[in-house]
């Protein structure tokens, strides 16, 4: 157990490394249960959300109590087959998740102007 402990503090980390994962192309039907069965192998889990919209389902949030835990994670369940779907396993990461929003705040603020003013992509 000490020279766990000893490894990782003398491991530098990259810095896009963080205790938040976001999984992407879970099936639909999956359950919490079978999440932290999942993902529990690897270290004490805080918290797991999943996605039940129908832009989200799919989706999850999967916070991790240690970083060093988070990127064990992340290096194991990277393409791991569950229910026959690849898991796509990333480190959440609050920029490009905002720039995502924003840029779709912005496409419908586009289109209600086109739609006010009269104006549609195919007169362009």
């Amino acid at each position: 157990m000490a020279a766990i402990s000893l490894r990782k503090a003398n491991t530098r980390l990259p810095p896009e490394v963080n205790r938040v994962l976001y999984v992407r192309n879970l099936p639909f039907n999956i359950t919490s249960e079978e999440m932290y069965d999942i993902f529990g192998k690897y270290g004490a889990i805080r918290q797991i959300r999943i996605g039940c919209n129908k832009d989200t389902r799919g989706t999850a949030f999967v916070v991790y109590e240690d970083i060093y835990d988070a990127k064990t994670a992340v290096d194991h369940l990277s393409g791991f087959n569950v229910a026959n779907r690849y898991l796509i396993v990333l480190y959440y990461q609050q920029a490009k998740m905002s720039k995502k929003f924003d840029q779709k705040k912005k496409e419908d603020e586009i289109a209600k102007m086109q739609e006010k003013y009269g104006v549609s992509a195919k007169d362009k």
